[in-house]
């Protein structure tokens, strides 16, 4: 019916030799558009070769292991870094004698706090005994995590020895060993670990940092079988050392991943991953020794999960706040997962686990209870946050918070800290600070200072993307029933 409009329509237009030819031109162009279609058809029916399927199928493989893998990949880095750079090993403990800087290459760690890492194997040693003392001098914030960096209990008074301290003991797969009284006791599927461990500071001031140092000192790692007369406590300081840990995409991957799975059984849910990681080279009790074919495949592999996840990440963001681009940097469906151990047998969210750890580590038990964050990746108008651009953060007074807040800085490529800078972000208890006469505290985020406020400017770098995480330790209800709102970061270089 369209067709005879149209013809009705050029007859009034044209005379009758030009309407023959341009009936003869659309019917020839609605032929080969049939021809085309009929084509196509045939083209999507021909089955493939088989080694084209092969090669298609080891690389959707090794899209999913990269990301069904990140989370003990993410931690082996960690371990991996703690042995090259520090020298340290297992069962000792791995710490910043200083508030970390840019050298901190873990992924988005905070600069203002001082953090240790209990790095538990259980493998050889059997159970071992944790001990964190009671919240008297000083404050544990932490958790302690198996090699999936699932949650096994939070510690200090957001925890579950409430600031008193305790012994948690955490106790190799399918132990049958029963402990003496006197321990909080925490099996543990893997037979590696770790804690997250955070000093509290009172105050930025040198004076208070070596009191967190010194508090920090007094957390104990053992085997059990020595609790009698337990040996000295190794800490390891990792503060001059470039302590890389970020996420490689490339062959890196895979080998950190054959590293895991040679060290740790498999878990029951896990199961379906063993034939599948099988097909890559990597298997249990068999060195990892891919051919450069199947190299390429899965470096090819690496760099399209990083995209695919990217993508996964620019989505993630929903707005906490009302009127403000600021969410949470977490996945619930993960977080509440985790926090049960993956005892719903209907739900195992991998994909939401695998992105988490791309840009984090670390789970609490109990989120919220310790501490509490926000994130944004963009300006009030929606626009990426660019590092030659230079924008403030209004942070309103009487910010919800029993401990500190801060904000700081990371580069959006990596989410690591930006390397050489001279400070990565601002807190609330930052030497020199600089409040307004409301209370509130204007931060400025660029590549200069500014003329006005440059003891609160966290610098950038021209061309590069950066992201800010806003932390809140002790975060208290006004943050929860949203009556206090952080507002957006806003670019204030082109007014």
């Amino acid at each position: 019916m369209q067709h005879d409009v149209e013809i009705r329509m050029l007859a009034k237009k044209t005379t009758p030799a030009e309407l023959v030819v341009t009936c003869l031109v659309i019917a020839v162009a609605i032929a080969l558009v049939l021809v085309n279609t009929c084509v196509d058809a045939r083209a999507e029916t021909k089955p493939l070769p088989a080694e084209v399927i092969s090669q298609n199928l080891m690389q959707s493989r090794a899209v999913e292991a990269v990301i069904w893998a990140m989370p003990a990949v993410n931690l082996d880095l960690m371990l991996q870094a703690m042995i090259s750079s520090t020298k340290g090993k297992p069962n000792q403990i791995l710490y910043w004698s200083r508030l970390p800087d840019w050298k901190n290459q873990t992924l988005t760690p905070n600069p203002d706090v001082i953090y240790l890492m209990p790095f538990i194997d259980t493998k050889d040693a059997g159970p071992m005994v944790l001990e964190i003392p009671p919240a008297d001098d000083g404050v544990i914030n932490g958790t302690i995590m198996d090699a999936w960096q699932v949650p096994l209990e939070d510690v200090g008074p957001a925890g579950v020895d409430k600031g008193k301290g305790g012994k948690y003991l955490i106790m190799p797969p399918g132990s049958q060993d029963h402990p003496p009284e006197g321990y909080i006791v925490l099996p543990s599927q893997t037979y590696r670990g770790y804690a997250l461990l955070r000093s509290i500071l009172n105050s930025g001031n040198d004076a208070d940092i070596s009191k967190a140092v010194a508090y920090a000192k007094r957390i104990k790692i053992y085997p059990l079988s020595q609790a009698a007369n337990p040996p000295s406590t190794i800490f390891v300081d990792a503060i001059d050392v470039v302590f890389d840990a970020a996420i490689p995409y490339d062959l890196r991957f895979f080998q950190s991943l054959d590293r895991v799975v040679q060290a740790e059984p498999w878990l029951a849910r896990d199961k379906l991953m063993i034939d599948m990681l099988k097909s890559l080279g990597i298997e249990k009790g068999k060195p990892f020794a891919p051919d450069n074919r199947t190299r390429d495949m899965l470096v090819s592999a690496a760099g399209q999960a990083r995209v695919y996840l990217g993508q996964r990440y620019e989505g993630m963001f929903k707005p906490y706040f009302s009127t403000s681009r600021w969410a949470l940097p977490a996945m619930p469906d993960y977080l509440k997962a985790s926090q049960d151990g993956f005892s719903d047998a209907e739900n195992y969210p991998v994909e939401s686990r695998g992105l988490a750890f791309t840009f984090a580590f670390f789970t609490p038990k109990h989120l919220g209870q310790g501490q509490s964050y926000l994130m944004t990746l963009k300006d009030g108008n929606g626009r990426t946050l660019d590092g030659g651009k230079t924008y403030r953060l209004k942070v309103p007074a009487n910010a919800p918070v029993s401990q500190y807040w801060s904000a700081t800085v990371y580069d959006r490529q990596t989410h690591t800290l930006i390397r050489n800078m001279t400070r990565a972000g601002r807190s609330s208890q930052s030497p020199g600070l600089e409040k307004n006469p409301d209370g509130s505290v204007d931060i400025w985020f660029g590549p200069k200072a500014p003329r006005i406020g440059s003891s609160n400017w966290v610098p950038t770098v021209p061309k590069q993307k950066f992201e800010v995480l806003f932390r809140f330790y002790g975060p208290q209800k006004p943050l929860f029933d949203k009556s206090w709102v952080l507002p957006d970061l806003e670019r204030v270089d082109e007014q």
